[in-house]
Parts: structure tokens; sequence; C-alpha cells
């Protein structure tokens, strides 16, 4: 299970400037974490008097926070700065789209999402005014990463406030083995997606067993298989479902390769259904 102790959030003095602060501040304070704000750019008076005025116009701040200002290449900076102060969460505002209803992941952002060193939180709820957490989406995959994530998600859940939990189970097509081409072929797949289901069910809560009691109280936990292509269809159930908060494994490739044959968090990059945190 990965703590948050030391969060940092990249600072812009865009619209969004406030809202994103007042989002780190509610975080860094809930997660007992020290925050960390970085300014990819010239230190100036002007600029440490603005962000000093919203630091304390925000709720008060249980850690201290440090100010760092730093020219140079915006993603290689706050790399620099995540592998120094040792960082366990990095914070990026999330991009809209010209659909009001639809984000995604800037260049810069999408970078540093791949190549941060910490677990990374995207948002595209930041508010002035917390919108509470009520309903946290997990991936369940087959992966060597998911029982840390998954019981990340439920430190994460506690310390958010949340009461609701969904277990996803992403399960491919092909792994079906039967071509529908009439009823007795229909019937097979049908009996083959349900031995698929509880077989995956079987697996989550076997997952489920090794967390401890204390992270799950309290908690309404569901389990959720969904058939299609990963990651776009546990995007898609995110969506549906009006999740707050969805929870993903870090990808295992991270080259050239993804932007020519895309993996499963490209598709959540693509268009984000929520606020994502991809554990790393």
């Amino acid at each position: 299970m990965h703590q948050f102790r030391k969060i940092l959030i990249g600072v812009a003095f865009s619209p969004n400037l406030k809202e994103n602060i007042f989002e780190a501040i509610r975080l860094s304070n809930m997660f007992n974490a020290q925050l960390i704000c970085v300014h990819v750019g010239d230190r100036s008076e002007k600029k440490e008097a603005l962000l000093q005025d919203i630091l304390k116009e925000g709720h008060q701040v249980t850690n201290d926070v440090k100010l760092l200002f730093q020219t140079g290449a915006p993603v290689d900076v706050i790399l620099n700065v995540c592998e120094q102060e040792k960082i366990d969460l990095l914070i990026l505002g999330a991009l809209q789209k010209e659909n009001i209803f639809k984000y995604y992941v800037g260049s810069i952002a999408r970078k540093l999402t791949r190549k941060a060193p910490c677990s990374v939180l995207l948002l595209i709820k930041h508010s002035v005014v917390r919108i509470p957490c009520k309903h946290i989406v997990v991936n369940g995959l087959k992966d060597s990463k998911t029982a840390e994530t998954m019981a990340t998600s439920f430190y994460v859940s506690q310390k958010l406030g949340c009461k609701k939990i969904t277990i996803v189970e992403e399960i491919t097509q092909r792994e079906i083995h039967v071509k529908v081409n009439d009823d007795i072929s229909l019937r097979r797949a049908t009996i083959a997606k349900e031995k698929l289901v509880k077989r995956e069910d079987i697996r989550v809560k076997d997952i489920l067993d090794t967390i401890e009691t204390t992270l799950k109280n309290g908690i309404d936990i569901k389990t959720q298989s969904i058939f299609g292509k990963r990651g776009y269809s546990i995007g898609h159930y995110a969506r549906v479902v009006r999740a707050d908060l969805l929870i993903m494994n870090a990808p295992n490739k991270t080259g050239m390769l993804d932007r020519i044959f895309p993996h499963d968090m490209e598709y959540i990059l693509s268009e984000l259904p929520s606020d994502v945190l991809i554990i790393k």
C-alpha cells in the first residue's frame, strides 16, 4: 500500500490557479502530507505574493507549504523536483476540450503522467469549495500491480471519506474463445462468460481478503465484471456510474510505442471520465 506523505503540485498562473491550490491544500490536510508548490519560471515578488495570498485564503494548512520557483523545461523541472523531494503524489490539472463534458491531458501533463516516478492525480473537478468523493472505481485487472493498487484505493477512500468502492474486472472478448453463429454457440458463449466472471470474482475476493480490515471498515464494496477493450471499458463504466475518482495501475509500457499502439491508459488520458489517480 502506498501512503502519500509528500504532495507536489505544478503551479501555473492560469484561470484555475486558486481552484488547483485549494484542492492541493485539502488533499495535503486529508493525507497529513507536506505540500510543495512548484512554478516553472522566474521568481518575482508579485507571483510569490499572489501564491501566499491564495494559500492564506484557503483552508488552514496542517503542515508547512514549500514554494519553489525553477526555470527550465516544465517536464524536466517537475520530474527533477519529484526525484529530489521524494514526492509520493504529483497533482496535475487536466485540460478541457471544447465540449464542456470532455477533458483530456495536455502534452506536458501526458509526458509527466508517463514519466513521473510517483503516483499521479489528474484533476478535472478542481473547485474552491470541495466536491465530496462519494464513489471510487478501481481497476481489478489481472496484473502484478493490482493488489497494491487495490490496497491503496482503500487507504485513499478512508482519507477522502468515501464510502463506496467498485472494483472493475475488465475481461477481453478474446478470452471467450467461442464464435457465435447460432443458438447453441450463443449458449456456449454465455456459459463461458459466466465462468470467466466467477473466476475473476474469486481472484478479486482473494485480494480483498489480504487487505487490512480497518481499511475496509464502513465502505460499501462491490465488484463488477465488464467485457471489452481494456482501458476504454473501465473509463466508459466510470463515466456511466458517475464515479468521482478512477484509480488505475500505472502502465507497464512508457516508450515510443505508446503513440503507435495505445495501451489501456491512453484511452483514459484521451477523455478523462472523472478525476484519475494512477498508482506507481
